[in-house]
């Protein structure tokens, strides 16, 4: 008899992914992809639309002819900040723009004193000015830009909801893309932005729909129920909150250090907007407050310089076990009482003499002892003032043994630990949709746990 599975379509900006999971939620089926971007109007690099529908078509085909799997549902979830248009026809029109393509600075500044200046707007839409990564601004620069083009434009969709569209030939919008700093979705009011109306622009939106909708099996070309697809950032959370009901944090690392608080549903402040804080919405319709600092880049820059200075190899610092009394000899120095802003300005270690050290373990202690001064500062931004007494780490800084060690002494009031999840943004987007194909209640071990107790003490 066939093995119940659900397909899910992971597409990332470098990898496309293809899982099959059982109703336990193990990988039963995998499979990858990596294409070349293309180029825009302009020039600029973006993704291959016709690449992607192709490896989403054939990647069902794929999975329906294994005699071995029974596909009770399809999902899927993707990057956030990227619209695909699609006309009366339904079909595909124009490039799928990339979320760092240079935003014009006269059309932004147009924009912004048109609806109360930058902090207000900010303040109000959750949404630090990030040009074309606040996504609703690619269709404001579509309208005065290339008005034919934005006339002929049916449904604007992000893109996850374009790959479900794909399959269902039904389309939506959904919360997790629409509320993720995309300008559009004014917090407060908990509803669109009045000025995505003035501007013509919720005209190009399909219905807003529940994360955990699904096109049921007979109303589409398949006979699956199909969801609706999730922004990854969101879908990444759902594992936590599943297995997790007290509060918490999540700092998902890797390029940057995202500091996700699903437990803090205060409006972001003054400070916490200068700061790159921002909030979005969750699966469930709930904010989820965000803070970033830019760490895994921070720490590679500052690899580098360590290496060359010792003359030894970068991937030395990989493995590097925490050593305590490596801090007795570097310098420790920390105010709590700093402001944020000047705290995350710059990384100290930048201006430090590496002729001070002298050994590289030594040098790199004093590395990541600056970088968790600002990763205390970035995620206390969030956690401040709320119920949440656990923090979870995943991604590279979790496999980190100073990182992990420095961060349970700063935070040693709370229970910090190292968390491993496989492919958490694909099972966040099947969990969406459990009970549309599994008969199974959640699974209590998705998560693998590593507590890290304080060694040290850091006086915060």
């Amino acid at each position: 008899m066939p093995v119940p599975v659900i397909a899910i379509f992971d597409i990332g900006k470098t990898n496309k992914k293809l899982f099959l999971f059982d109703e336990s939620y193990r990988i039963v089926f995998e499979k990858s992809a990596h294409f070349e971007e293309t180029i825009d109007e302009d020039g600029d690099p973006c993704e291959d639309v016709r690449s992607l529908q192709q490896f989403l078509l054939n990647g069902v085909t794929a999975v329906l002819n294994l005699q071995e799997f029974g596909v009770r549902a399809i999902n899927c979830t993707s990057y956030g900040a990227s619209f695909v248009y699609i006309d009366a026809d339904g079909n595909n029109i124009g490039p799928l723009y990339n979320y760092l393509k240079p935003y014009p600075p006269g059309l932004q500044k147009q924009f912004y004193d048109t609806y109360g200046g930058e902090k207000l707007f900010s303040f109000q839409t959750a949404s630090p000015v990030l040009g074309n990564l606040n996504s609703g601004m690619q269709l404001y620069r579509l309208k005065y830009e290339k008005p034919d083009f934005f006339s002929r434009i049916k449904y604007a969709l992000h893109l996850p909801q374009y790959l479900s569209y794909l399959l269902s030939g039904k389309a939506f919008s959904e919360i997790t893309s629409i509320g993720c700093h995309t300008n559009l979705w004014h917090f407060q009011n908990n509803d669109y932005h009045y000025w995505v109306k003035k501007e013509g622009v919720l005209d190009k939106f399909p219905p807003l729909a529940p994360s955990d909708m699904v096109i049921q099996p007979g109303t589409s070309a398949y006979s699956h129920s199909i969801g609706i697809g999730l922004h990854d950032s969101s879908a990444a959370l759902i594992p936590y909150l599943v297995c997790f009901k007290d509060p918490f944090v999540l700092i998902s690392t890797g390029t940057w250090a995202i500091s996700l608080n699903p437990f803090n549903q205060n409006p972001l402040t003054k400070e916490e907007l200068e700061c790159d804080c921002l909030c979005y919405l969750q699966y469930m319709g709930t904010p989820v407050k965000a803070s970033r600092l830019f760490a895994g880049h921070l720490h590679d820059a500052g690899v580098e310089r360590i290496a060359s200075h010792f003359n030894k190899n970068t991937d030395l610092y990989f493995d590097i076990e925490f050593d305590g009394e490596a801090l007795s000899r570097i310098d420790t120095t920390f105010d709590p009482n700093e402001s944020p802003q000047s705290v995350l300005s710059a990384l100290h270690f930048n201006t430090r003499d590496l002729s001070d050290f002298s050994s590289d373990t030594d040098a790199y202690h004093q590395l990541l002892f600056d970088l968790l001064v600002q990763q205390y500062a970035s995620t206390q931004l969030i956690t401040r003032g709320t119920a949440v007494r656990k923090i979870f780490v995943d991604g590279g800084f979790g496999n980190n043994s100073v990182y992990m060690n420095l961060l349970a002494a700063f935070f040693s009031q709370m229970e910090v630990y190292a968390s491993s999840i496989p492919q958490a943004t694909a099972i966040g987007a099947a969990l969406a949709i459990h009970d549309a194909w599994n008969a199974e209640s959640f699974p209590s071990n998705l998560i693998e746990l590593k507590r890290f107790a304080p060694k040290i003490v850091i006086p915060t």
